[in-house]
């Protein structure tokens, strides 16, 4: 009974890790644009496929992975600087214009998924891990906890730093939060807005390639274009930034880790039928005990 609760804590901490990849990836366009990004799933989707491409050709994760980041950054950059960016300029004042980019996204999620297919065909390809996925031995008894959870969840946690120190200790992370609330305020500054803004869908696309990448080496290895895993990952990345508080890294890492474990011990000591459902009690007892989230701070009222 104890190894089985370790395992499931351990299963949970690995699954949350990679939702809190995702979830931040949802968090970087928010704070940096205002927009929900329902597209981030196609896009690590595709960047994915960038690093599949390094590893044919170079045979190294090592390789494939910073090609992914590389990959994801630029395609998330380039849609927002002609797509995203047209199409806010274009709408016009009011909730319709607060609302159209997020719409828009929906429609673009299905155009990376076709244009995937048509370039790389509807058959499963395969990337091998870096590490080793067999489970750390105690004593008698074999973890699920292997070297590739471990590397999975340290680099989350690399990565939760890195970010949070970028917007909370440098001059970009300033331009960021500033470009996302007051726009005209901070033109008039002196900020870059549309340039601070392309940064950071960049930064959420590389996020996502690397939530991309772990999700599929942490399971059997192989995906498509169809492959119901990546949105199952942008589900439960936007969950866990809602959780944790969509104004959060800190909070999307927390979310993440905490729906993975939920998600865990509800499939191993409730019923596997409970799998698509438990993430959404989750979000509904969240958003009826605190609904900013659990790190997110209320919104002042106004008149």
């Amino acid at each position: 009974m104890m190894f089985q609760l370790i395992n499931t804590f351990l299963i949970g901490i690995t699954a949350g890790s990679i939702y809190a990849l995702m979830a931040m990836a949802i968090v970087l366009v928010w704070r940096s644009t205002r927009v929900i990004n329902f597209a981030q799933a196609g896009m690590a989707l595709l960047s994915t496929y960038f690093g599949y491409e390094a590893m044919v050709h170079m045979n190294s994760f090592w390789i494939a992975l910073p090609v992914a980041m590389l990959g994801g950054a630029l395609f998330a950059a380039i849609i927002e600087l002609v797509f995203m960016r047209l199409l806010v300029k274009r709408s016009s004042s009011g909730h319709i214009a607060s609302v159209a980019p997020i719409i828009a996204t929906l429609g673009l999620l299905g155009v990376i998924r076709a244009v995937t297919a048509i370039i790389w065909g509807g058959q499963d390809v395969r990337i091998i891990g870096p590490v080793s996925n067999f489970g750390y031995t105690l004593g008698s008894e074999v973890l699920v906890f292997s070297p590739l959870k471990l590397l999975i969840l340290l680099t989350v946690v690399v990565l939760v730093l890195l970010l949070t120190i970028l917007f909370q200790k440098t001059n970009i992370g300033l331009a960021l939060r500033a470009s996302a609330f007051s726009p005209e305020i901070a033109r008039l500054s002196g900020v870059k807005v549309d340039l601070v803004r392309t940064l950071g869908w960049a930064l959420a696309g590389s996020a996502g390639a690397v939530a991309g990448m772990f999700q599929t080496v942490n399971g059997n290895g192989t995906f498509s274009p169809d492959s119901i895993e990546f949105s199952l990952l942008l589900v439960s990345g936007f969950i866990a930034a809602v959780i944790g508080g969509l104004e959060s890294l800190v909070g999307a890492a927390i979310g993440g880790l905490l729906l993975g474990l939920v998600i865990s011990f509800v499939l191993m000591y409730v019923s596997s039928s409970l799998f698509f459902i438990a993430p959404f009690i989750v979000l509904l007892i969240v958003l009826f005990i605190r609904p900013q989230g659990i790190i997110g701070v209320k919104a002042d009222r106004r008149a």
